[in-house]
């Protein structure tokens, strides 16, 4: 199927409303939702190519098939293969259609999305791309991958991007980005850290004006900021609960960059194989409970908001690594959220880091799953997207799970 067939496929996409907040509870048709999620980073990119664009709606049909409601994926890719911004300010427009076929598809099958618009890291451009750009065109402040928080000539780059995807029009629905319920928010960036200001206070303007310009564009998203989940200086009484001293030295500071008024809802990570130098079993286990219980009770009695965690995984590269031990992780986490869910606390989900459909081995890493690969894993995912169908009465989505998978 060709780019110009898509309209025809999607004339007529299913109705879909926008989902708000209200306290701590994300809301939907005036009941409470929970999301059982993932991410796919590649979405876009893969939608790009004749070649490749198939993977995009397998992986949507598979997510739908095992009940996940909400898909997380980059919204960005700057000045790398298969840019969507070229150079600042100049867009791929086949890109572009990549990114609106991306929608299209997940409104298809029922999917919602949270589209992140800049990565803190260097895969797909990220800050260190802006920087560049500033200063090859003569105008940056200085050449820290950091100038990207506080040089107000790429806080205009940033802000141009931002501008121009919220009210892109997609060639398939003919929808505004800013008025299409498919997207559930906003993420301003991927993992933000400003290490040359442990002080918080540059990253803290930084999520304040882009949180205000975000808003002024798009009443309708709700908008968080991506973080990790790293406690910070405005919380001494907290810092024993990252991982190591380390983490509280980044920048970020989840209480303080969390409170802002525009930030909807707070985004955590879960890493403790990465964060750790060394960690055993249980110990990892002790920490995932301590990590994610700490983050819904700051939203419950901090915060007053949802608290999403919108990557965790486990690497296959740790000594102790087995299908078992992950699927220990993934529970752990699931029990707290659904134990959180059932209560109408502040824990309203949880996104695998990252499913992948065949074929797409060099899109992996060491936390990288194919579903359809791995039986019990895929169980295991799919009777937690079912207590939580359930817990918000949610029929539609029951109806896409096999039902040998969701005894109710």
């Amino acid at each position: 199927m060709s780019m110009g067939d898509f309209r025809f496929h999607y004339y007529k996409q299913p109705e879909m409303g926008f989902v708000g907040v209200s306290g701590t509870q994300f809301m939907l048709d005036g009941k409470p939702f929970y999301a059982n999620g993932w991410n796919s980073y590649w979405l876009m990119d893969q939608a790009v190519e004749d070649f490749s664009r198939h993977r995009v709606r397998k992986m949507f049909q598979l997510g739908a098939k095992m009940g996940l409601s909400v898909c997380r994926t980059w919204a960005f890719n700057d000045g790398a293969y298969n840019a969507l911004q070229i150079s600042p300010g100049r867009f791929d427009e086949r890109v572009f259609k990549g990114l609106d076929h991306v929608i299209a598809e997940a409104r298809q099958n029922g999917v919602r999305l949270i589209l992140s618009l800049v990565n803190n890291l260097q895969p797909f451009g990220g800050k260190t791309q802006y920087v560049k750009w500033a200063w090859e065109e003569g105008i940056g402040l200085s050449a820290s991958n950091d100038s990207f928080f506080f040089d107000p000539s790429i806080r205009n780059y940033f802000k141009t991007y931002i501008k121009t995807v919220l009210t892109r029009k997609n060639s398939i629905n003919g929808i505004e980005y800013r008025n299409d319920p498919t997207i559930l928010a906003w993420e301003l960036m991927n993992e933000p850290r400003c290490m040359s200001d442990p002080s918080g206070d540059t990253l803290q303007d930084w999520i304040e004006e882009m949180s205000s310009f975000v808003k002024s564009i798009d009443k309708n998203h709700l908008l968080t900021v991506g973080l990790e989940g790293f406690y910070g200086p405005t919380t001494p009484e907290k810092l024993n609960v990252n991982p190591e001293e380390w983490a509280g030295t980044l920048g970020s500071d989840f209480i303080r960059n969390s409170k802002i008024p525009n930030i909807d809802f707070a985004s955590v990570h879960v890493y403790p194989d990465h964060w750790f130098k060394e960690i055993e079993m249980e110990e990892h286990l002790k920490f995932v409970t301590k990590w994610v219980v700490s983050h819904i009770d700051d939203g419950e009695k901090i915060l007053k908001k949802p608290v999403l965690f919108t990557e965790f995984g486990m690497s296959n590269q740790n000594k102790y690594f087995n299908q078992a031990n992950r699927e220990r992780i993934y529970k752990t986490i699931f029990d707290i959220i659904h134990r959180s869910a059932r209560k109408k606390k502040s824990g309203a989900g949880a996104f695998i880091w990252q499913l992948m459909v065949g074929g797409m081995e060099e899109y992996s890493d060491d936390f990288g799953i194919v579903p359809s690969e791995s039986p019990s894993l895929y169980r295991l995912i799919t009777k937690h997207s079912c207590k939580l169908a359930v817990l918000q009465k949610d029929e539609h989505l029951l109806k896409r799970i096999p039902k040998e998978m969701c005894q109710r």
